[in-house]
């Protein structure tokens, strides 16, 4: 895994040399199953070893209600981008306290999806030169715009994070035709509206080609997204 080693090295190295008066704000984004919460989870350790806290949060802690989220059905697109996740509570719980004019006070959960309830997660306070990687789908949403520091998108075909999700998630829809049905109203054809929308891609400060497993790609860019007060 000499490969995946190396294009994890570079990219921490990148966060890493990204230094605010406060905290850093990383968001790791891409389609459903690119592999953006491994991605985060290896990347966690490797900040740590640099003498910086890495503070890991998942946006799959800031779903809405059921009621909400599938209130333009559950197979619905537009359902899946529009309502799936609190953007708010987000900023609010996360984002803006580690921000510009944040007092460092944040909460790394607001939802239990499994129990399709809030839960009120514990303050905790960030170190000055802390690092938060957040991983998730959409991040990089016009709702979130000004919100980080460093964005990484984790890129593979539409086609392969449907297959990846599939596998992943056959036993959660019951079989691998019902996680398919799901992956291909709803999952794939919300992320089609993303890229329309803000072409998230592009707009990325790293690119980490997550097609090859073993053996990543790393395009690091020159982006306003990176340069942030």
């Amino acid at each position: 895994m000499n490969g995946r080693a190396n294009a994890l090295d570079q990219v921490a190295s990148v966060i890493v040399s990204v230094r605010r008066d406060r905290p850093t704000r990383v968001a790791i984004d891409g389609f459903d199953a690119a592999g953006k919460t491994t991605l985060a989870d290896q990347l966690a350790p490797l900040v740590a070893a640099s003498g910086r806290e890495a503070i890991r949060v998942s946006l799959d802690d800031f779903h809405r209600p059921r009621r909400v989220r599938y209130r333009q059905g559950a197979n619905s697109a537009s359902g899946y981008y529009d309502d799936a996740f609190d953007w708010a509570q987000l900023r609010a719980s996360v984002l803006d306290p580690l921000g510009p004019e944040g007092d460092r006070v944040y909460r790394r959960a607001a939802f239990d999806l499994a129990a399709d309830r809030p839960v009120a997660a514990a303050p905790e306070v960030a170190e000055p030169d802390a690092v938060l990687l957040v991983d998730g789908v959409f991040l990089q949403r016009r709702e979130l715009d000004g919100c980080w520091d460093l964005a990484i998108w984790v890129d593979v075909s539409l086609g392969e994070s449907i297959r990846r999700g599939v596998e992943r998630d056959r036993a959660l829809h019951g079989s691998a035709a019902e996680a398919r049905a799901r992956y291909e109203t709803r999952y794939a054809p919300g992320q089609r509206l993303y890229v329309a929308d803000v072409d998230p891609a592009a707009r990325a400060d790293v690119v980490f080609d997550n097609t090859d497993l073993s053996a990543p790609v790393v395009h690091v860019r020159v982006h306003t997204l990176g340069a942030q007060s």
